[in-house]
């Protein structure tokens, strides 16, 4: 592969699969996203420079780590007022590990919730 991204890979009878961290974490943002509470990711004030400039990088908010052909992902999320932070994030762990397992076939050794702010809806 040309590109700096890393895969995980395995080899069978038929062929080779492929999977990219891109789609990792695009699995483990669509299971995030799922979840009431979550308003969305939190993003950081160097990828939107790097965005800017046109360096395109994983999706804001998440980071995946492929190490021995085990995940760990951190997600980095704003929840809405009002949710039950420990509930939220069990339930960001439990469904972005079932996501992406039953997706991609391999383990998720860790999923770690990072929650980086609380937003208000506007008129209340």
């Amino acid at each position: 592969m040309a590109d700096n991204r890393e895969y995980i890979s395995s080899v069978g009878e038929q062929g080779s699969i492929n999977i990219s961290e891109d789609v990792i974490a695009a699995i483990a943002a669509a299971a995030v996203m799922e979840i009431d509470g979550v308003n969305g990711f939190a993003t950081s004030f160097g990828s939107d420079i790097a965005e800017f400039i046109g360096k395109k990088g994983q999706s804001k908010g998440l980071r995946i780590s492929i190490e021995d052909e085990k995940i760990t992902v951190d997600t980095f999320v704003l929840l809405c007022y009002g949710a039950v932070i420990g509930d939220v994030a069990k339930q960001i762990q439990s469904s972005v590990a079932t996501a992406i397992e039953s997706m991609t076939n391999i383990a998720v050794t860790a999923v770690n919730v990072h929650v980086c702010g609380v937003t208000f809806e506007k008129g209340k």
